[in-house]
């Protein structure tokens, strides 16, 4: 398949970057440095771009007038309604607000047609999705959402959705995932089952990435087992999510997944990595020695070694109490 080049000599590339939070101070010129080597690069933006949807349509037209092409999946921040958002509506109604929003500005959202990647590394059809999470990636010792909620309040663990994210309509968060998953599931079995798939979704559609949690208990926001299987049974070439502030390579069951996170400056000013975005499509082949040990793409210094090791052992007897 012949393949564009621009005249920089750089060639057509899918990028992915999430939880860019630019209303954290610092985060705004990171978003304000994001910029394609191409003219024809795509960008997925999963989720997390800000809490104020005046700053989400900031940070997603900018982006916008940049890329190629967009593709925007909602996080658990952009659903939140603050007292200081100018625009106060809730649940459904916002998420609504936002995918309107997104289409006069020319984003790719869930609602649309999947977008067909054509360029290197494709053809693959890329699935930005809205799952939400139904608290069924239970903390060690739980058997159910109640005793769950139960050892992550006892360990003064409690998500900030609890209190800013609305599921209106829907009597629960759940009862909105499962809407999602009913929705999204269907869209997915109408796809030739031949055709490659990059699966864009906020949470991660497996459990795994969560054990890396400094905080086992956050896992109950983090996803749904009902996505256990999607990578395999939708021939995903990769899995692009956020969420977690762990931004690194994984591969499940032979399938690519990539934690896109900028996260919040007391984090990446630890870890700062080699580039803001992740090179999703054509598949970067990382060379031996470039992920580091946990699969981040950052170095890790003996420092850093040494303070995730005191900050486990402080969670080990936090958990024990």
């Amino acid at each position: 398949m012949a393949t564009r080049e621009s005249t920089n000599g750089a060639q057509p590339t899918l990028w992915a970057v999430s939880d860019l939070h630019t209303g954290h101070l610092g985060n705004k010129p990171v978003t304000e440095s994001l910029y394609p080597s191409s003219p024809d690069d795509w960008l997925i933006v999963a989720g997390d771009v800000a809490e104020r949807t005046d700053e989400i349509r900031w940070a997603l037209d900018l982006l916008r007038r940049r890329f190629a092409k967009v593709i925007w999946v909602p996080g658990n921040h952009e659903l939140w309604t603050t007292n200081r958002d100018p625009m106060q509506i809730f649940g459904k109604a916002r998420y609504e607000y936002l995918v309107s929003m997104c289409d006069e500005m020319g984003v790719v959202t869930p609602e649309h047609p999947f977008p067909v990647w054509t360029e290197r590394g494709g053809p693959a059809t890329i699935v930005p999705m809205f799952l939400l999470y139904d608290y069924s990636f239970l903390p060690a010792g739980a058997t159910s959402k109640a005793e769950g909620m139960t050892i992550a309040r006892q360990r003064n663990v409690v998500a900030t959705d609890e209190f800013l994210l609305s599921p209106e309509p829907y009597p629960t968060r759940e009862a909105w995932c499962r809407e999602r998953l009913a929705t999204t599931r269907a869209r997915l079995e109408e796809l030739d089952w031949m055709t490659p798939t990059v699966l864009v979704n906020h949470f991660p559609l497996v459990r795994e990435p969560c054990d890396a949690l400094f905080y086992p208990e956050f896992s109950l926001w983090c996803g749904t087992t009902r996505t256990a299987d999607w990578h395999t049974r939708y021939n995903a070439v990769c899995s692009v999510y956020g969420h977690l502030h762990i931004p690194r390579t994984t591969w499940y069951d032979d399938v690519r997944f990539e934690e896109v996170s900028v996260g919040y400056p007391r984090e990446w000013r630890r870890r700062k990595p080699y580039s803001w975005l992740r090179q999703v499509l054509p598949d970067p082949q990382y060379a031996p020695g470039y992920l580091n040990d946990f699969g981040g793409h950052f170095v890790v210094t003996p420092e850093m070694r040494r303070q995730a090791a005191q900050f486990r052992e402080r969670v080990r007897q936090r958990q024990s109490r």
